[in-house]
Protein backbone atom coordinates (compact mmCIF):
# COMPACT_ATOMS: atom_id res chain seq x y z
CA UNK A 1 0.00 0.00 0.00
CA UNK A 2 1.17 3.54 -0.76
CA UNK A 3 0.10 6.94 0.56
CA UNK A 4 -1.44 7.64 -2.86
CA UNK A 5 -3.97 4.86 -2.28
CA UNK A 6 -5.25 6.30 1.02
CA UNK A 7 -7.26 9.07 -0.62
CA UNK A 8 -5.18 11.96 0.68
CA UNK A 9 -4.80 15.25 -1.17
CA UNK A 10 -1.96 15.37 -3.68
CA UNK A 11 -0.34 18.20 -1.69
CA UNK A 12 -0.16 15.96 1.39
CA UNK A 13 1.24 12.99 -0.53
CA UNK A 14 3.90 15.27 -2.01
CA UNK A 15 4.89 16.52 1.46
CA UNK A 16 5.07 12.96 2.80
CA UNK A 17 7.26 11.76 -0.07
CA UNK A 18 9.57 14.74 0.47
CA UNK A 19 10.28 13.21 3.91
CA UNK A 20 11.24 9.93 2.20
CA UNK A 21 8.18 8.07 3.47
CA UNK A 22 6.75 5.84 0.76
CA UNK A 23 4.59 3.30 2.58
CA UNK A 24 2.24 4.01 5.50
CA UNK A 25 2.77 2.22 8.81
CA UNK A 26 0.03 -0.10 10.12
CA UNK A 27 -1.51 2.59 12.36
CA UNK A 28 -1.49 5.04 9.44
CA UNK A 29 -2.99 2.64 6.89
CA UNK A 30 -5.78 1.71 9.31
CA UNK A 31 -6.49 5.11 10.88
CA UNK A 32 -6.29 7.50 7.93
CA UNK A 33 -9.19 6.06 5.86
CA UNK A 34 -11.44 5.92 8.94
CA UNK A 35 -10.66 9.51 9.93
CA UNK A 36 -11.30 10.66 6.35
CA UNK A 37 -14.79 9.15 6.68
CA UNK A 38 -15.44 11.47 9.62
CA UNK A 39 -15.52 8.66 12.21
CA UNK A 40 -14.31 8.88 15.79
CA UNK A 41 -11.26 6.77 16.60
CA UNK A 42 -9.77 5.09 19.65
CA UNK A 43 -6.25 4.27 18.45
CA UNK A 44 -3.49 2.38 20.20
CA UNK A 45 0.01 1.83 18.85
CA UNK A 46 3.52 1.52 20.18
CA UNK A 47 5.53 4.69 20.31
CA UNK A 48 7.57 5.29 17.17
CA UNK A 49 5.03 3.70 14.82
CA UNK A 50 3.97 6.90 13.03
CA UNK A 51 0.93 7.69 15.17
CA UNK A 52 1.37 11.46 14.79
CA UNK A 53 1.20 11.35 10.98
CA UNK A 54 -1.72 8.96 11.39
CA UNK A 55 -3.90 11.82 12.61
CA UNK A 56 -2.21 14.96 11.26
CA UNK A 57 -2.46 13.89 7.60
CA UNK A 58 -6.22 13.21 7.53
CA UNK A 59 -6.85 16.22 9.78
CA UNK A 60 -5.11 18.49 7.28
CA UNK A 61 -7.03 16.85 4.44
CA UNK A 62 -10.43 17.38 6.08
CA UNK A 63 -9.79 21.01 7.00
CA UNK A 64 -8.57 21.80 3.49
CA UNK A 65 -11.59 20.22 1.82
CA UNK A 66 -14.00 22.34 3.88
CA UNK A 67 -13.10 26.00 3.49
CA UNK A 68 -14.24 28.65 5.98
CA UNK A 69 -15.82 31.97 5.09
CA UNK A 70 -13.46 34.54 3.61
CA UNK A 71 -11.54 36.48 6.21
CA UNK A 72 -12.56 34.16 9.04
CA UNK A 73 -9.95 31.89 10.64
CA UNK A 74 -11.30 30.33 13.85
CA UNK A 75 -9.65 27.38 15.60
CA UNK A 76 -11.06 24.40 13.72
CA UNK A 77 -8.84 21.61 15.05
CA UNK A 78 -7.50 21.23 18.59
CA UNK A 79 -4.70 18.78 19.43
CA UNK A 80 -4.03 18.27 23.14
CA UNK A 81 -0.71 16.77 24.30
CA UNK A 82 0.69 16.19 27.81
CA UNK A 83 4.13 17.79 27.45
CA UNK A 84 5.85 20.76 25.82
CA UNK A 85 8.21 18.54 23.86
CA UNK A 86 5.39 16.47 22.41
CA UNK A 87 3.40 19.60 21.56
CA UNK A 88 6.40 21.02 19.69
CA UNK A 89 6.90 17.71 17.89
CA UNK A 90 3.27 17.53 16.79
CA UNK A 91 3.35 21.17 15.72
CA UNK A 92 6.39 20.47 13.60
CA UNK A 93 4.59 17.57 11.91
CA UNK A 94 1.61 19.79 11.13
CA UNK A 95 3.93 22.35 9.53
CA UNK A 96 5.92 19.77 7.54
CA UNK A 97 2.94 17.87 6.15
CA UNK A 98 0.80 20.96 5.61
CA UNK A 99 3.43 23.15 3.93
CA UNK A 100 1.60 23.05 0.58
CA UNK A 101 -1.78 23.91 2.11
CA UNK A 102 -3.20 27.35 3.03
CA UNK A 103 -3.70 26.42 6.68
CA UNK A 104 -2.19 28.18 9.70
CA UNK A 105 -1.23 26.50 12.97
CA UNK A 106 0.10 27.47 16.38
CA UNK A 107 1.65 25.64 19.34
CA UNK A 108 1.03 26.88 22.89
CA UNK A 109 2.41 25.54 26.17
CA UNK A 110 3.53 26.76 29.57
CA UNK A 111 7.00 27.74 30.69
CA UNK A 112 7.31 30.55 28.13
CA UNK A 113 5.83 34.07 27.86
CA UNK A 114 2.16 34.09 26.96
CA UNK A 115 2.06 37.40 25.04
CA UNK A 116 3.68 36.12 21.80
CA UNK A 117 1.14 33.28 21.84
CA UNK A 118 -1.71 35.77 22.26
CA UNK A 119 -0.46 37.78 19.28
CA UNK A 120 -0.38 34.71 17.06
CA UNK A 121 -3.83 33.60 18.16
CA UNK A 122 -5.29 37.02 17.40
CA UNK A 123 -4.11 36.70 13.80
CA UNK A 124 -6.15 33.50 13.54
CA UNK A 125 -5.11 29.83 13.35
CA UNK A 126 -6.85 26.81 11.90
CA UNK A 127 -5.01 24.19 13.97
CA UNK A 128 -4.03 24.65 17.60
CA UNK A 129 -1.62 22.29 19.38
CA UNK A 130 -1.64 22.82 23.14
CA UNK A 131 -0.91 21.46 26.58
CA UNK A 132 -4.06 21.50 28.76
CA UNK A 133 -2.84 23.95 31.40
CA UNK A 134 -1.68 26.70 29.06
CA UNK A 135 -4.78 26.26 26.89
CA UNK A 136 -7.01 27.01 29.88
CA UNK A 137 -4.82 30.01 30.71
CA UNK A 138 -5.76 31.40 27.29
CA UNK A 139 -9.41 30.47 27.77
CA UNK A 140 -9.48 32.35 31.08
CA UNK A 141 -7.91 35.40 29.40
CA UNK A 142 -10.40 35.09 26.53
CA UNK A 143 -7.58 34.95 23.99
CA UNK A 144 -8.80 31.74 22.37
CA UNK A 145 -12.25 30.66 21.25
CA UNK A 146 -12.96 26.93 20.94
CA UNK A 147 -16.58 27.20 19.81
CA UNK A 148 -15.73 26.40 16.16
CA UNK A 149 -13.60 23.30 16.73
CA UNK A 150 -14.51 20.58 14.25
CA UNK A 151 -11.86 18.00 15.18
CA UNK A 152 -10.45 17.20 18.64
CA UNK A 153 -7.35 15.04 19.08
CA UNK A 154 -6.16 13.72 22.44
CA UNK A 155 -2.60 12.52 21.90
CA UNK A 156 -0.92 10.31 24.53
CA UNK A 157 -4.16 10.29 26.49
CA UNK A 158 -2.85 7.83 29.06
CA UNK A 159 0.07 10.11 29.87
CA UNK A 160 -2.30 13.05 30.33
CA UNK A 161 -4.27 11.05 32.88
CA UNK A 162 -1.05 9.98 34.64
CA UNK A 163 -0.04 13.64 34.92
CA UNK A 164 -3.35 14.61 36.52
CA UNK A 165 -4.91 16.44 33.57
CA UNK A 166 -8.34 14.77 33.71
CA UNK A 167 -10.09 17.84 35.16
CA UNK A 168 -8.46 20.14 32.58
CA UNK A 169 -9.53 17.78 29.80
CA UNK A 170 -13.12 17.79 31.03
CA UNK A 171 -13.14 21.60 31.26
CA UNK A 172 -11.80 21.83 27.72
CA UNK A 173 -14.31 19.36 26.29
CA UNK A 174 -17.14 21.36 27.86
CA UNK A 175 -16.06 24.35 25.74
CA UNK A 176 -16.21 22.46 22.44
CA UNK A 177 -19.18 21.99 20.11
CA UNK A 178 -21.05 18.76 20.77
CA UNK A 179 -21.03 17.98 17.07
CA UNK A 180 -17.40 17.30 16.28
CA UNK A 181 -15.03 14.50 15.32
CA UNK A 182 -12.93 13.18 18.21
CA UNK A 183 -9.73 11.15 17.93
CA UNK A 184 -8.12 9.56 20.98
CA UNK A 185 -4.65 8.07 20.69
CA UNK A 186 -2.78 6.31 23.45
CA UNK A 187 0.16 3.97 23.92
CA UNK A 188 -1.88 1.89 26.37
CA UNK A 189 -5.60 1.23 26.92
CA UNK A 190 -6.17 1.24 30.66
CA UNK A 191 -9.62 1.13 32.22
CA UNK A 192 -9.32 4.88 32.89
CA UNK A 193 -8.67 5.52 29.20
CA UNK A 194 -11.64 3.41 28.17
CA UNK A 195 -13.84 5.33 30.61
CA UNK A 196 -12.65 8.65 29.16
CA UNK A 197 -13.25 7.37 25.63
CA UNK A 198 -16.78 6.35 26.58
CA UNK A 199 -17.63 9.92 27.58
CA UNK A 200 -15.79 11.54 24.66
CA UNK A 201 -16.22 9.40 21.54
CA UNK A 202 -19.30 8.51 19.51
CA UNK A 203 -19.35 4.93 18.19
CA UNK A 204 -15.54 4.94 17.83
CA UNK A 205 -13.58 2.61 15.61
CA UNK A 206 -11.03 0.72 17.70
CA UNK A 207 -7.63 0.49 16.06
CA UNK A 208 -5.01 -1.44 18.00
CA UNK A 209 -1.86 -2.46 16.16
CA UNK A 210 0.19 -3.62 19.15
CA UNK A 211 -0.44 -5.64 22.27
CA UNK A 212 -1.07 -3.60 25.38
CA UNK A 213 2.14 -2.53 27.13
CA UNK A 214 4.30 -4.44 24.66
CA UNK A 215 7.89 -3.37 23.93
CA UNK A 216 9.31 -2.73 20.44
CA UNK A 217 10.50 -5.97 18.85
CA UNK A 218 13.67 -4.40 17.44
CA UNK A 219 14.90 -3.20 20.85
CA UNK A 220 17.54 -5.39 22.50
CA UNK A 221 17.00 -5.26 26.26
CA UNK A 222 19.76 -5.93 28.79
CA UNK A 223 19.96 -5.75 32.59
CA UNK A 224 23.31 -5.01 34.28
CA UNK A 225 23.27 -5.70 38.04
CA UNK A 226 25.51 -3.19 39.86
CA UNK A 227 25.86 -1.55 43.28
CA UNK A 228 23.95 1.72 43.63
CA UNK A 229 27.12 3.76 44.30
CA UNK A 230 28.87 2.40 41.20
CA UNK A 231 26.14 3.08 38.66
CA UNK A 232 27.65 6.32 37.41
CA UNK A 233 31.08 4.70 37.14
CA UNK A 234 29.64 1.81 35.13
CA UNK A 235 27.65 4.14 32.88
CA UNK A 236 30.76 6.19 32.08
CA UNK A 237 32.72 2.99 31.44
CA UNK A 238 30.12 1.64 28.99
CA UNK A 239 29.75 4.92 27.10
CA UNK A 240 33.51 5.35 26.77
CA UNK A 241 34.51 1.73 26.09
CA UNK A 242 31.80 1.26 23.45
CA UNK A 243 32.30 4.77 22.04
CA UNK A 244 28.63 5.69 22.20
CA UNK A 245 28.09 9.10 20.64
CA UNK A 246 24.40 9.51 21.42
CA UNK A 247 22.64 7.98 24.42
CA UNK A 248 19.44 8.92 26.24
CA UNK A 249 19.60 8.23 29.98
CA UNK A 250 16.58 8.16 32.31
CA UNK A 251 16.57 8.98 36.03
CA UNK A 252 13.63 9.05 38.43
CA UNK A 253 14.06 12.61 39.65
CA UNK A 254 15.12 16.07 38.51
CA UNK A 255 17.75 16.21 41.25
CA UNK A 256 19.16 12.88 40.11
CA UNK A 257 19.29 14.07 36.50
CA UNK A 258 21.19 17.25 37.42
CA UNK A 259 23.65 15.37 39.59
CA UNK A 260 24.34 12.73 36.95
CA UNK A 261 25.05 15.41 34.32
CA UNK A 262 27.68 16.98 36.59
CA UNK A 263 29.28 13.59 37.25
CA UNK A 264 29.41 12.67 33.56
CA UNK A 265 30.95 16.05 32.72
CA UNK A 266 33.62 15.36 35.35
CA UNK A 267 34.31 12.08 33.56
CA UNK A 268 34.85 13.97 30.30
CA UNK A 269 31.50 13.00 28.77
CA UNK A 270 29.41 15.91 27.46
CA UNK A 271 25.87 15.84 28.84
CA UNK A 272 22.77 17.92 29.52
CA UNK A 273 19.56 17.41 31.49
CA UNK A 274 15.94 17.89 30.42
CA UNK A 275 13.13 17.96 32.98
CA UNK A 276 10.27 20.04 34.36
CA UNK A 277 12.39 22.46 36.42
CA UNK A 278 14.38 23.54 33.37
CA UNK A 279 13.23 26.63 31.48
CA UNK A 280 11.77 26.04 28.05
CA UNK A 281 14.82 27.68 26.50
CA UNK A 282 17.15 25.34 28.36
CA UNK A 283 15.09 22.29 27.41
CA UNK A 284 14.98 23.29 23.76
CA UNK A 285 18.73 23.96 23.72
CA UNK A 286 19.53 20.63 25.41
CA UNK A 287 17.40 18.68 22.94
CA UNK A 288 18.83 20.55 19.97
CA UNK A 289 22.41 19.93 21.15
CA UNK A 290 21.63 16.25 21.57
CA UNK A 291 20.07 15.92 18.14
CA UNK A 292 22.97 17.62 16.38
CA UNK A 293 25.52 15.56 18.39
CA UNK A 294 26.99 18.56 20.24
CA UNK A 295 26.54 16.52 23.43
CA UNK A 296 26.74 12.76 23.82
CA UNK A 297 24.31 12.19 26.68
CA UNK A 298 20.84 13.59 27.35
CA UNK A 299 19.61 12.83 30.87
CA UNK A 300 15.82 12.96 31.21
CA UNK A 301 13.06 12.29 33.69
CA UNK A 302 9.85 10.50 32.73
CA UNK A 303 8.17 13.80 31.85
CA UNK A 304 10.15 13.58 28.59
CA UNK A 305 9.62 9.88 27.93
CA UNK A 306 6.75 10.46 25.49
CA UNK A 307 7.81 13.74 23.93
CA UNK A 308 11.27 12.96 22.59
CA UNK A 309 11.59 11.94 18.97
CA UNK A 310 15.22 11.47 17.94
CA UNK A 311 15.90 9.90 14.57
CA UNK A 312 17.86 6.63 14.72
CA UNK A 313 18.60 6.86 18.45
CA UNK A 314 20.55 3.67 19.11
CA UNK A 315 20.91 3.63 22.91
CA UNK A 316 18.63 4.19 25.89
CA UNK A 317 19.82 3.59 29.45
CA UNK A 318 17.68 3.30 32.57
CA UNK A 319 20.09 4.71 35.14
CA UNK A 320 17.28 4.07 37.60
CA UNK A 321 14.24 1.89 36.98
CA UNK A 322 10.91 3.74 36.97
CA UNK A 323 8.47 3.28 39.85
CA UNK A 324 5.66 2.63 37.38
CA UNK A 325 6.28 -0.46 35.19
CA UNK A 326 4.47 1.02 32.17
CA UNK A 327 6.97 3.89 32.12
CA UNK A 328 9.70 1.35 31.29
CA UNK A 329 7.89 0.61 28.03
CA UNK A 330 7.63 4.28 27.16
CA UNK A 331 11.27 4.95 28.03
CA UNK A 332 12.77 2.24 25.87
CA UNK A 333 10.34 3.15 23.09
CA UNK A 334 12.62 6.11 22.36
CA UNK A 335 14.89 3.67 20.50
CA UNK A 336 14.08 1.03 17.90
CA UNK A 337 11.78 3.47 16.09
CA UNK A 338 10.54 3.38 12.50
CA UNK A 339 12.06 -0.03 11.79
CA UNK A 340 15.53 0.75 13.20
CA UNK A 341 17.26 -1.47 15.72
CA UNK A 342 18.00 -0.16 19.19
CA UNK A 343 19.48 -1.13 22.54
CA UNK A 344 17.90 -0.52 25.95
CA UNK A 345 20.13 -1.07 28.96
CA UNK A 346 19.13 -0.91 32.63
CA UNK A 347 21.53 -0.50 35.55
CA UNK A 348 19.83 -2.28 38.45
CA UNK A 349 20.93 -2.21 42.08
CA UNK A 350 19.62 -4.31 44.97
CA UNK A 351 17.10 -1.59 45.88
CA UNK A 352 15.36 -2.07 42.54
CA UNK A 353 14.81 -5.82 42.45
CA UNK A 354 11.09 -5.42 43.20
CA UNK A 355 10.75 -2.78 40.46
CA UNK A 356 12.44 -5.15 38.00
CA UNK A 357 10.07 -7.95 38.98
CA UNK A 358 7.11 -5.65 38.33
CA UNK A 359 8.46 -4.78 34.88
CA UNK A 360 9.06 -8.43 33.98
CA UNK A 361 5.56 -9.29 35.19
CA UNK A 362 4.15 -6.60 32.92
CA UNK A 363 6.19 -7.86 29.95
CA UNK A 364 5.39 -11.48 30.82
CA UNK A 365 9.02 -12.50 30.41
CA UNK A 366 12.36 -12.38 32.18
CA UNK A 367 14.87 -9.88 30.86
CA UNK A 368 18.45 -11.06 30.15
CA UNK A 369 20.98 -10.16 32.87
CA UNK A 370 24.74 -9.77 32.56
CA UNK A 371 27.25 -8.64 35.18
CA UNK A 372 29.96 -6.42 33.70
CA UNK A 373 33.41 -7.70 34.79
CA UNK A 374 34.85 -5.43 37.44
CA UNK A 375 31.42 -4.18 38.52
CA UNK A 376 30.13 -7.25 40.35
CA UNK A 377 27.53 -6.36 43.03
CA UNK A 378 28.71 -6.61 46.66
CA UNK A 379 26.47 -9.25 48.32
CA UNK A 380 26.97 -7.63 51.73
CA UNK A 381 25.11 -4.43 50.69
CA UNK A 382 21.55 -4.35 51.98
CA UNK A 383 18.58 -2.99 50.09
CA UNK A 384 17.30 0.48 50.95
CA UNK A 385 13.68 1.51 50.42
CA UNK A 386 12.76 3.56 47.36
CA UNK A 387 10.19 6.28 47.95
CA UNK A 388 7.50 5.54 45.42
CA UNK A 389 5.59 8.34 43.78
CA UNK A 390 4.16 9.09 40.41
CA UNK A 391 2.82 12.14 38.65
CA UNK A 392 -0.34 12.76 40.64
CA UNK A 393 -1.66 10.75 43.58
CA UNK A 394 -2.61 7.10 43.45
CA UNK A 395 -6.31 6.84 42.85
CA UNK A 396 -7.79 10.33 43.10
CA UNK A 397 -5.78 12.94 41.23
CA UNK A 398 -5.17 16.35 42.83
CA UNK A 399 -6.68 19.44 41.27
CA UNK A 400 -4.17 22.28 41.18
CA UNK A 401 -4.76 25.89 40.29
CA UNK A 402 -2.71 27.95 37.83
CA UNK A 403 -2.62 25.02 35.42
CA UNK A 404 0.33 24.88 33.09
CA UNK A 405 2.48 27.39 34.99
CA UNK A 406 5.98 26.54 36.08
CA UNK A 407 6.46 25.71 39.75
CA UNK A 408 9.61 25.30 41.76
CA UNK A 409 10.79 24.08 45.18
CA UNK A 410 8.01 21.51 45.46
CA UNK A 411 5.33 24.20 45.83
CA UNK A 412 1.90 23.95 44.23
CA UNK A 413 -1.23 26.00 44.27
CA UNK A 414 -4.09 24.10 45.83
CA UNK A 415 -7.74 24.64 44.92
CA UNK A 416 -9.05 27.99 46.00
CA UNK A 417 -5.71 29.68 45.44
CA UNK A 418 -4.17 28.56 48.74
CA UNK A 419 -0.55 27.63 48.67
CA UNK A 420 0.32 24.11 49.65
CA UNK A 421 3.93 23.01 50.01
CA UNK A 422 4.76 19.33 49.70
CA UNK A 423 8.42 19.78 50.61
CA UNK A 424 11.26 17.48 49.69
CA UNK A 425 11.34 13.79 50.57
CA UNK A 426 14.81 12.38 51.20
CA UNK A 427 16.22 8.95 51.83
CA UNK A 428 18.44 8.16 54.77
CA UNK A 429 21.41 8.93 52.56
CA UNK A 430 20.69 12.42 51.20
CA UNK A 431 23.70 12.37 48.90
CA UNK A 432 22.49 9.36 47.02
CA UNK A 433 21.48 9.73 43.38
CA UNK A 434 17.74 9.37 42.95
CA UNK A 435 16.37 11.19 46.00
CA UNK A 436 12.75 12.05 45.47
CA UNK A 437 12.16 15.76 45.11
CA UNK A 438 8.72 17.27 45.04
CA UNK A 439 5.95 16.61 42.56
CA UNK A 440 6.19 16.99 38.80
CA UNK A 441 4.96 20.29 37.37
CA UNK A 442 1.98 20.34 35.06
CA UNK A 443 1.97 21.52 31.47
CA UNK A 444 5.64 20.68 30.99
Amino acid sequence: MSFDSLGLLAELVRAVKAQNYNEPTPIQSQAIPVILEGRDIMGCAQTGTGKTAGFTLPLLHLLSKKATSKGSRPVRALILTPTRELAAQVGESVDVYGKHLPLKSAVIFGGVKINPQITKLRHGVDILVATPGRLLDHVNQKTVDLSSVEILVLDEADRMLDMGFINDIRKTIALLPKERQSLLFSATFSQEIRKLAGSLLKSPVLIEVARRNDTPELVKQQIHPVDRERKRELLSHIISSQNWQQVLVFTRTKHGANRLVKQLEQDGISAAAIHGNKSQGARTQALSSFKNNSIRVLVATDVAARGLDIDQLAHVVNFELPNVPEDYVHRIGRTGRAGNEGEAMSLVCIDEHKLLQDIERLLKRELPKEVVPGYEPDPSIKAEPILKRRSGFAGKKPSFGNAGKRRTNGSSSAPGGKSKTFGKSRRKNPGKVGASQGFRSRGK
